[in-house]
């Protein structure tokens, strides 16, 4: 076999079993579960969706799934719904556009990013509510929620961060993570062997948060041990900070 297909092969591979792993070890796609995508158009949620239409045809359509595109009108940044809608159609999964805004605020401890996300979920459970979903699978991948741990420890002193499960008190709805044991890499890597386009494009705040100088870190840490990533995934699951419930 030649050495391309072979890693083509150990790639498609890794990715689904983690993926599998990572919905079962923590109960987040079960039968009768109407699941909705919060679809940014980046890499990771498009895997998201190839993922959980793949999940769903191999469990015989025993959940139900379909893909909401959030577009904020007031951010500089540019997608392409038809290629968005042509993707989620491959995946049999159906797909829906939808609009929004947000007003500039005084507070300078809010950033464009933090309205911008804080808006888009509000969306996302307010569509989800209407249309009968019980759960909100977001792309966020292992890499993200190790970071975000790393964030918090760092600038708010908290060992905390994204869980893969979180069950809210204040909505019928619950948010998963299903790309939590995937490494960012190996999404990179899917998204060119699937032929992913790219945003149009990106964020114009999308390189000016404090997560780039994280990554730094965080890249800096693997480095200095191989078994960094392993310990702190493992001491965020022993702490219970991967799954939580609203108090």
């Amino acid at each position: 076999m030649n050495r391309k297909l072979t890693d083509e092969y150990k790639l498609t591979t890794r990715v689904k079993r983690l993926f599998r792993e990572g919905v079962r070890e923590f109960s987040l796609v079960q039968p009768g579960d109407s699941v909705l995508i919060g679809l940014s158009g980046g890499k990771d949620s498009l895997a998201l969706v190839d993922l959980l239409g793949e999940l769903r045809r191999h469990n015989n359509n025993r959940f139900r799934v379909e893909a909401v595109h959030v577009r904020m009108d007031n951010v500089d940044y540019r997608t392409d719904d038809s290629y968005l809608r042509d993707r989620c159609a491959e995946s049999g999964i159906p797909f829906h556009l939808l609009r929004g805004s947000f007003s500039p605020d005084r507070n300078e401890k809010r950033s464009p990013c933090f309205l911008c996300s804080w808006h888009r979920r509000k969306i996302l459970f307010e569509t989800a509510q209407a249309q009968g979903f019980n759960k909100i699978a977001l792309g966020h991948h292992q890499d993200d929620i190790l970071q975000t741990a790393l964030m918090n420890l760092t600038f708010a002193g908290a060992f905390a961060t994204m869980p893969v499960l979180l069950e809210m008190r204040k909505f019928p709805v619950t948010i998963v993570r299903p790309l939590c044991k995937v490494r960012e890499e190996d999404l990179r890597a899917w998204a060119q062997l699937n032929a992913y386009q790219p945003l149009d494009k990106v964020c114009p705040y999308d390189k000016l948060s404090n997560r780039t100088e994280i990554k730094k870190i965080f890249a800096d840490l693997e480095a200095l041990t191989p078994e960094f990533r392993f310990n702190f995934w493992h001491a965020l699951l022993k702490a219970g900070k991967l799954v939580e419930r609203e108090a």
